[in-house]
């Protein structure tokens, strides 16, 4: 059972509640009335304490639940009032007093003050053994301490596993803040922050929550009830042996004991990870690239974003903004991995000399990029050094295997944050759609709106049918015979229907040409000056890669 649900325990104290307590059976057999701090109860009992002296709060330290017979409470009503209030201002949990020779019922000044000071007093109408008391309830607080350890040491279970299954710091993130129903975050020993997990109030962004709550104030401590844990290491970029801090925010339920072990130990699980070169670099292209998939695909409003982006240390102020998407294809090379694309893809994009927000998403073998231009009008001018930046990144990354095609780069439209959020959706799209195009150093967008309606088609049987009706008897015929003609048609159709171009690209003479046009059009049965022909044939063979 979760402890955060069970009446027993207190998480909050990692001990059990004084309702608890009086309903076991030592307790309950002395018959308790409670006479004062009925709402209290759900207060911790971290320890018992029995003892007669009057000056007994000196030797408590907080939390505990106090048996006394009243030989300590002093006779006179100012003797019991003090001794009440010193109870309460130590913090103990409760008072319970044993009737018998001392009182047969508690004098009205005691239970006055315990009113007052809110602290729950309890008398016990039948003597009990305080012996049995204190093992029963010394023993519930084991077990609850056990119940806490199990529950850690489940997620620190299910940490592990994600790893050797092949996930990394944010799926361990993830698991900690499932379990803990609130935002983490990793960062550094110096504050910047690497990941952020989870949700905060009403589903917001966790890094709303960081810019109103962590990012203005990262030198000081995290708000109160919250859990910082330092994550050990050492190493370039630390501070003495802190690698990073791991920050859990009570924003959406208060967190328990439990809550800052399970963070314990998923600390350890983080130091490993961490030690491994540059896995801060690329856990914060992470998170990067996580922010602007959100904001691609509406996760994020446009009203939040600047707020979030600036958190991510992207100030670009009002200035029109270009999102660029890189996708480097599925054959990659291992290389210097992820890591080491991200650093080199950022010193190259440095020298490009405007806002730069880059974040990488491993599993869909992408680059974002957001950039913050002075305006519209040197898009082209800034496309062109951000794709040779981007392609530069990947050879010095070794990521791209020999022998396969570059990577795709893709450039959107220009515009405010609600254009960005819309124009890296489109980029993205676009981007996949792209494979096997002739290559080009980057791509508009807006150019291949073609290609990418054929992509979103590519598994519905009519298009496979169209591109079949259309070139079929091409396709079947350079499958048997030389020279093959779909080349041909592909260059005669990019030269729009130019013959003289079309020869001088294919190092043709022009009788050659015009008698492989006359096949192509004998084996159609078609005539290739016809435009609704020439608008058939141009979109069958650019979806043709698509249905193959």
């Amino acid at each position: 059972m979760d402890s955060r649900t069970d009446h027993r325990f207190d998480t909050q104290g990692a001990g059990i509640t004084v309702q608890r307590a009086l309903e076991l059976p030592g307790l309950r057999s002395g018959l308790p009335e409670i006479l004062a701090g009925a709402d209290r109860l759900g207060r911790t009992v971290r320890w018992v304490h029995a003892g007669e002296v009057p000056n007994i709060a000196s030797l408590l330290k907080g939390g505990e639940l106090l048996l006394t017979t009243g030989y300590g409470l002093g006779t006179r009503p100012a003797e019991q009032r003090a001794f009440v209030r010193t109870l309460a201002e130590r913090g103990i949990a409760a008072l319970v007093v044993e009737l018998g020779p001392r009182f047969a019922r508690l004098p009205a000044a005691l239970v006055d003050t315990a009113r007052a000071a809110g602290l729950p007093l309890v008398q016990l109408h039948r003597e009990v053994p305080f012996v049995t008391v204190t093992e029963e309830i010394h023993t519930e607080i084991v077990n609850g301490h056990y119940a806490l350890l199990q529950r850690a040491e489940e997620v620190h279970r299910r940490c592990t596993e994600a790893l050797l299954g092949g996930g990394g710091v944010p799926q361990v993130l993830g698991i900690l803040a499932g379990f803990s129903g609130n935002p983490v975050f990793l960062e550094t020993a110096d504050g910047r922050l690497l990941y952020a997990a989870g949700e905060g109030p009403e589903g917001a962004d966790p890094l709303q929550v960081w810019e109103g709550l962590r990012g203005p104030h990262k030198e000081a401590p995290p708000p109160a009830g919250s859990v910082l844990v330092e994550v050990p290491g050492g190493g370039p970029g630390t501070t003495g042996s802190v690698r990073a801090r791991l920050v859990l925010l009570p924003v959406r339920s208060p967190l328990a004991p439990v809550h800052r072990i399970a963070a314990e130990r998923a600390a350890g699980i983080l130091a490993v990870v961490l030690m491994q070169a540059r896995q801060e670099e690329e856990l914060a292209a992470r998170g990067r690239g996580d922010f602007l998939t959100d904001l691609a695909e509406g996760r994020i409003a446009a009203e939040d974003a600047p707020a979030q982006a600036r958190v991510l240390g992207f100030k670009p102020g009002e200035s029109p903004l270009l999102p660029v998407v890189m996708r480097l294809g599925d054959s990659l090379s291992p290389g210097g991995g992820w890591a080491v694309l991200a650093r080199a893809v950022s010193e190259e994009l440095a020298a490009v000399g405007v806002p730069v927000l880059l974040g990488v998403r491993p599993v869909e073998g992408r680059v974002l990029v957001l950039l913050g231009l002075r305006s519209e009008s040197e898009r082209a001018a800034v496309a062109d050094r951000v794709a040779a930046a981007l392609r530069a990144g990947v050879e010095r990354a070794g990521m791209r295997r020999p022998g396969s095609p570059p990577p795709v780069v893709v450039v959107g439209v220009a515009g405010g944050w609600a254009a960005a959020s819309a124009g890296l959706r489109h980029a993205a799209e676009t981007a996949t759609a792209a494979q096997g195009l002739t290559d080009r150093p980057w791509y508009d967008a807006r150019r291949l709106d073609i290609d990418l309606l054929l992509w979103r088609l590519r598994d519905h049987p009519d298009l496979a049918a169209f591109v079949d009706r259309a070139i079929g008897p091409l396709r079947d015929h350079d499958h048997r015979s030389r020279p093959p003609l779909l080349p041909t048609l592909e260059t005669y159709l990019a030269h729009a229907g130019r013959k003289a171009e079309t020869a001088r690209e294919l190092h043709l003479n022009r009788q050659t040409l015009y008698n492989r046009l006359a096949r192509i059009g004998e084996l159609l049965g078609t005539d290739l000056d016809d435009p609704q022909t020439v608008l058939a044939l141009s979109l069958a063979l650019r979806a043709r890669r698509h249905v193959l």
